[in-house]
């Protein structure tokens, strides 16, 4: 039997509700050296993750490892410094538990942050691309098992899981902002990581209509819409994908290049945020 239910997740959610200072409406997850958006959070409360009740550890060394509640561009919000992967060792079921507690902590639109690598050869290093839509052939779904049906239905439609209405509003920031050059909108393609692709799998997903790579967002993507969350999702081009370029991928490359090229995205997404 399934050890998921309605009340193992409510466990998570009050233990953070009997610390913080209200309810979020929009939750931010920050992706790999994106942390640093975080420290812009006014009058935060952070919630270390070992210390929530049924709740997950991140693993990976470039993400904290926790929550920050506060005040960003005047919007009260949840805010992930750091997220949980399939490579980490968690089964797709385990990956539910972010979004479903953030669904219960009152949050109604989550914006995705990531690091990606570049498909599309007309991209580069520094861009921000604005999910439009993704291709996951992984096997495994974060609903896998009992369905909750507080949280959704038991079969649900992702025609339109990146909201039109919050990727409209990121592209016209954008351009207020001076980055139409900069920022583009197309599909993320999700492998299971930990290991880059191999210059093979690039080309398959050039083909399949892949404009970037990556090893996350598509779990809690998929999560968020079966809790009737608004999505947003924003990848950080932070290198070419294997055989495009002739440099050796490393993680320490995506740490460097996103690091550099984080404060565009921070740009972006508090004008995001203002304009909500």
């Amino acid at each position: 039997m399934s050890p998921y239910s309605i009340e193992y997740y409510r466990k998570s959610a009050d233990y953070i509700l009997e610390r913080i200072g209200g309810k979020p409406e929009t939750a931010l997850v920050l992706g790999s050296s994106l942390g640093s958006l975080a420290e812009d959070i006014q009058n935060p409360v952070e919630v270390d993750y070992r210390d929530i009740p049924n709740f997950l550890v991140s693993t990976v060394e470039s993400h904290a490892g926790k929550f920050v509640f506060g005040t960003l561009e005047g919007k009260y919000v949840a805010c992930m410094s750091g997220r949980f992967h399939y490579y980490e060792g968690y089964a797709f079921e385990e990956l539910a538990a972010p979004m479903r507690v953030l669904k219960l902590l009152g949050v109604k639109r989550t914006i995705l942050t990531n690091a990606a690598g570049a498909v599309n050869e007309s991209y580069r290093v520094g861009d921000i691309m604005i999910i439009r839509d993704h291709i996951k052939f992984a096997s495994g779904s974060p609903m896998r098992g009992s369905n909750i049906p507080e949280f959704g239905p038991r079969f649900f439609d992702v025609t339109g899981m990146y909201s039109p209405a919050l990727r409209a509003i990121a592209q016209d920031q954008a351009n207020k902002l001076g980055l139409k050059d900069r920022v583009h909108e197309g599909v993320y393609f999700y492998f299971g990581g930990p290991q880059f692709e191999t210059p093979a799998e690039i080309r398959a997903a050039k083909i399949l209509g892949g404009d970037v790579v990556g090893m996350s967002t598509v779990t809690e993507a998929l999560t968020a819409t079966h809790c009737g969350m608004d999505i947003l999702g924003l990848s950080l081009i932070t290198n070419m994908a294997a055989g495009i370029s002739p440099v050796k991928l490393s993680g320490d490359e995506v740490s460097i290049a996103a690091q550099e090229a984080s404060g565009r995205l921070k740009a972006l997404t508090g004008a995001i945020l203002r304009a909500l």
